[in-house]
Formats: C-alpha cells, sequence, structure tokens
C-alpha cells in the first residue's frame, strides 16, 4: 500500500482513478492545482464539482485556489500549438513537489484517465517532473475506465464541463469556421 497523491483536474474524470487505486489498496489524497481552465466562472464550478466529488466518495483535497491567468497566458502566447506541454508541466510539476515535500510515496494523475488528452506527453512530463522532484510516478492508463467513470459522474449529477481547460480548447470546442 502506497501513500498516492492524485492531482485532480476535475471532479469527472476523478472518479475512476479514484476507485482504481483504493482498489489495489493505496491511500489517496487530491491535489487540484489547474491554472489552465479560463475563464475563472469555469475554474470555480470545476473546483466546486470535485468538492462536491470528494465530499461523497471521502477523499481529502489539497487545493490551490491561486489562479496566474497571466503566467498561463505569458507562456503559451505565441506557442498555443505547443500549450498542452506547459499545460502539463506546471500542474504535474507542482504535483511532484507537493508530493516530495509531504513525503507521499509516489504522484499520478487523473489526466491519464480522459481519452481527449495527449497521453503519451502527459506520461513524459509526468515521469520528468518525478525524476526532477525525486518522486515516484505512478502510471496507469487509466482510459480503460472511461465509461464506467464518465457513467459515475452522470450518477452523481456533478457538473460536466465540455472542453479541456483552457481559452484555445474552448474555442476549438466551440467554434465552428463558417465555410465560404
Amino acid at each position: 500500500m502506497a501513500r498516492i497523491l492524485l492531482h485532480t483536474c476535475c471532479g469527472p474524470c476523478t472518479f475512476y482513478p479514484l476507485m482504481r487505486l483504493r482498489e489495489q489498496g493505496h491511500e489517496v489524497i487530491g491535489f487540484f492545482y489547474n491554472p489552465n481552465i479560463h475563464p475563472y466562472m469555469e475554474f470555480a464550478r470545476r473546483l466546486e464539482a470535485l468538492q462536491e466529488m470528494a465530499s461523497a466518495n471521502d477523499l481529502r483535497l489539497i487545493v490551490r485556489e491561486d489562479y496566474p491567468l497571466e503566467d498561463f497566458i505569458r507562456n503559451v502566447a505565441f506557442r498555443e500549438q505547443n500549450r498542452c506541454i506547459y499545460c502539463y508541466t506546471v500542474r504535474l510539476e507542482a504535483a511532484a513537489r507537493l508530493a516530495k515535500k509531504s513525503k507521499f510515496d509516489a504522484f499520478t494523475t487523473t489526466l491519464l484517465y480522459s481519452k481527449r488528452q495527449k497521453h503519451d506527453l502527459i506520461r513524459s512530463v509526468a515521469e520528468s517532473a518525478a525524476k526532477k522532484a525525486r518522486i515516484s510516478f505512478y502510471y496507469e492508463d487509466f482510459r480503460e475506465g472511461w465509461k464506467i467513470g464518465q457513467q459515475m459522474a452522470i450518477e452523481s449529477g456533478i457538473y460536466r464541463q465540455q472542453y479541456c481547460g483552457c481559452i484555445w480548447s474552448e474555442k476549438e470546442r466551440f467554434y465552428k469556421k463558417r465555410r465560404h
């Protein structure tokens, strides 16, 4: 049994990884740090949904409520096609540092659950963050439980977002170019 810090991007994506980690006997504490989520009301809504999910599932949470929007935009502007690298790195390095500082055995992330994320990039960034912080990274491909986790989220009635989080992903999700 290991003590694992689970970086959580949102409530819906937390159900299945939490279930899997607990089935394996791990002690799990969630960590919410997501400065990529825009606009702020979306950030607040996702945090609230995660807190509802955590309360209903007896998951202790560590929450970073700081919202460094300016840092995110500065680091992504003019590099929009590579924004995910920055997005994953800032969050997973924070998780690795916290896990090391707080004497966890390892850290992992709910980002490994989503079928819509860049799975191999997430794994690579997390492994680099682990090496840099000198902490173990727990890898599991949680995508196999996609349908199970989605059903759990639907049944819970919590907010389920429609885009990854950043303003560029919101545009890609909702804005359709006009055909001329």
